[in-house]
């Protein structure tokens, strides 16, 4: 794992412009956010070495290095998901190279369904705290000294610092945002009416497929995290509907305007 994390990490650092202190996941439909990127440069996963390359429709698979606003970040296009067949190693891996170019910051958006009966299809939730439901855990097997502890402490993975930040801009700018609790499951099928109700009754307010392995290795690797859902779909009894992957495009794409100008704010405060 060093070894493949330290040769990812030189091939990139001869590659990129700029080593940036603040990286990006962007999630199924918040793509838009990469446009806003400017002196860029591109990557695509294919011509990493060690690298997955991304399976999922929606998601373009390549890094972008350039300045938000007037800060350097990296982002990531299309993420890797547990359903499509990676480990959790895999999964996880770009978060540790994050960590050997010297990001200090996550930012991660994902959509996801909710189950908090006070949500509404469009909403945009600041993430306090998660429940993880995956049936491998990321930081399962020897643990190397060097990357982190072996028993992080997950008490404060979501810095209440960052998301009184983000709820002040949206404050600022108009912008309806809640908070809650991510439940992360495997996927990829979403959930039937009666695991909505579960991961309510354990304390979930939104559930996904994504995010949780990532803030894990993020946390364990000493990086602060700030994640945020769009909630596109509902699973609230009652009001469980037929949904698409599409269908959870759509909705994300609706509300990527809002989540591009809270995430861009923030970042210029970090």
């Amino acid at each position: 794992m060093l070894a493949k994390i330290n040769e990812t990490a030189s091939f990139l650092t001869a590659k990129m412009q700029y080593l940036p202190k603040v990286g990006i996941i962007l999630g199924t439909g918040l793509g838009e956010l990469a446009t806003q990127i400017t002196d860029r440069q591109e990557i695509p996963y294919e011509s990493i070495p060690n690298f997955p390359v991304s399976t999922v429709e929606g998601h373009s698979g390549k890094l972008i290095v350039g300045m938000l606003g007037s800060i350097q970040v990296l982002a990531m296009q299309g993420r890797f998901h547990y359903y499509e067949g990676y480990s959790m190693k895999e999964v996880t891996f770009p978060v540790r190279v994050m960590k050997a170019l010297g990001v200090e910051t996550l930012l991660v958006s994902n959509a996801a369904g909710g189950m908090n009966p006070s949500f509404q299809i469009g909403d945009l939730m600041i993430i306090t705290d998660h429940i993880n439901t995956f049936p491998e855990h990321p930081l399962r097997g020897k643990n190397e000294p060097s990357l982190g502890t072996r028993f992080p402490d997950m008490s404060k993975a979501y810095p209440v610092e960052l998301r009184n930040k983000a709820k002040q801009i949206a404050q600022d700018n108009g912008i309806k945002v809640v908070e809650g609790v991510y439940v992360g499951t495997s996927g990829p099928t979403f959930e039937t009416p009666a695991e909505y109700n579960y991961f309510r009754v354990i304390g979930g307010d939104a559930v996904g497929m994504s995010t949780v392995p990532e803030v894990i290795v993020a946390v364990h690797a000493g990086i602060q995290v700030f994640a945020m859902s769009i909630i596109t779909d509902l699973g609230v009894p009652g009001q469980v509907v037929e949904v698409s992957h599409e269908e959870v495009q759509q909705i994300a794409n609706l509300a990527q305007p809002k989540m591009t100008l809270i995430m861009k704010e923030l970042i210029a405060q970090l």
